[in-house]
């Protein structure tokens, strides 16, 4: 218990410092900026693919990316038919936060660190699925649905580029080709990546602190908390779910339920301007959805650990 508590409090104090360096040295998002290029196009990437150098080939288990679309997809729709009655713009908001988990800046160090390689792959096969929606989806979805962009056209080919613009899902579709096929990652390349990839849980704590923010209108908070709230909904829902149903060992069901609490994506504020809704207040919900989620998180690892 106090190992799981420890390493808990390891991930708050890094990313208390980074929102320190925030508020004291970086104030230009410049850093902030070049600290996502490096999470995004190198330390997750060989994450990724150190995780999946030690897969052994078990095809039951990609069921699980079909899983992590369903849970990320489905929310999104059950929000859309439930507030019709709604503005565009508050509707759009929803749809795209309420969307979706950050899995590859949050949830992978968070499962690195108490679950190890075997629960890295769980977590990744799971944001294979999710990818689908966070890259792109959600976006494509809402302003299709809203009309929110009218003068954007929402074609198979723009999704498609959005698609491949994403290192992240570019890796995941490669580890997931070589896995499917039965090709092995060289030992070498294992060896020279490892100390990149033990290097993502730091990058992306570091991240997250540094992009905290909690200023915003007094009159915005009840929009945020209540998709705060239905993700929480959902999450447990899923989490219940994923738990207690699936037919695979305790410890990949461990995996899943604790990734179902999962907070906003990084990418949810930039998708939410593009849909001509609050991006800010967007960033504030992403902000105070990881405070929630490290709390829930770790008392369900502290609850399965003992």
């Amino acid at each position: 218990m106090s190992t799981v508590l420890l390493k808990a409090l390891s991930f708050i104090l890094i990313i208390l410092t980074g929102y320190i360096l925030k508020k004291l040295l970086f104030r230009d998002p410049a850093p902030q900026r070049l600290l996502a290029f490096v999470l995004l196009n190198i330390t997750l990437p060989a994450t990724v693919i150190h995780a999946f150098g030690q897969f052994s080939r078990d095809t039951s288990l990609f069921f699980i990316v079909l899983l992590g679309f369903l849970c990320s997809f489905i929310p999104m729709m059950l929000v859309y038919l439930a507030s019709w009655r709604q503005r565009k713009e508050k509707r759009a908001f929803a749809m795209i936060n309420v969307t979706g988990f950050n899995i590859g800046a949050f949830s992978l160090p968070f499962i690195q660190n108490f679950f190890g390689p075997g629960g890295m792959i769980v977590a990744c096969l799971f944001d294979i699925g999710n990818a689908v929606m966070v890259t792109g989806g959600s976006f494509a979805f809402t302003s299709t649905f809203l009309q929110t962009n009218p003068g954007e056209k929402q074609t198979a080919g723009t999704l498609l580029k959005k698609f491949i613009g994403s290192v992240p899902f570019d890796t995941y579709m490669l580890m997931l080709l070589l896995v499917l096929f039965g090709i092995p990652v060289p030992d070498t390349v294992l060896t020279l990546i490892e100390p990149v990839a033990n290097a993502n849980a730091f990058v992306a704590m570091l991240l997250i602190g540094m992009m905290f923010e909690f200023r915003t209108r007094a009159d915005k908070y009840r929009t945020m908390f209540s998709v705060i709230g239905m993700r929480l909904f959902f999450g447990a829902a899923c989490s219940a779910l994923l738990y207690f149903f699936l037919p695979f060992p305790l410890e990949i069901r461990q995996v899943l339920a604790v990734v179902a609490f999962a907070p906003v994506s990084s990418i949810a504020p930039i998708y939410t301007i593009r849909c001509q809704s609050d991006g800010a207040l967007s960033s504030l919900t992403l902000s105070i959805s990881i405070l929630f989620s490290l709390v829930i998180m770790t008392g369900l690892v502290l609850f399965m650990k003992t």
